[in-house]
């Protein structure tokens, strides 16, 4: 008898933990330089992953399955970024925002170059 409540004890411990994996507004945006390679590598912001813009939607299919994940898209101008978050959209996340070049991802973080 102990043992069953137990399990039950422990079902309950998992099924709060799938669900507090499951608030996405619990966890920090993910902010993504859909740059190319060779402008990532001249100048990006530390901490920030790079997904070129024609591959975001099957890289964060992995990355990022939960498709409410808050993120943030810049470029260089704000173009590709707005391409990729059509991409985004079009396959189903609901969180997605342009926040256009890289200096204004800067501007918007209060960071500094």
């Amino acid at each position: 008898m102990l043992f069953v409540f137990f399990l039950i004890f422990l079902l309950n411990l998992f099924l709060v933990f799938l669900f507090l994996l499951s608030v996405p507004s619990w966890a920090e945006p993910v902010w993504i330089d859909v740059r190319s390679l060779q402008e990532y590598e001249s100048d990006h912001i530390v901490g920030d992953i790079r997904i070129a813009h024609t591959t975001i939607v099957e890289k964060l299919a992995v990355l990022y399955p939960n498709k409410e994940t808050e993120l943030h898209l810049y470029c260089r101008s704000g173009g590709r970024a707005g391409k990729a978050k059509a991409a985004l959209e079009a396959a189903g996340y609901t969180s997605v925002q342009n926040a256009g070049g890289i200096a204004d991802a800067r501007d918007q973080r209060g960071l500094l170059r």
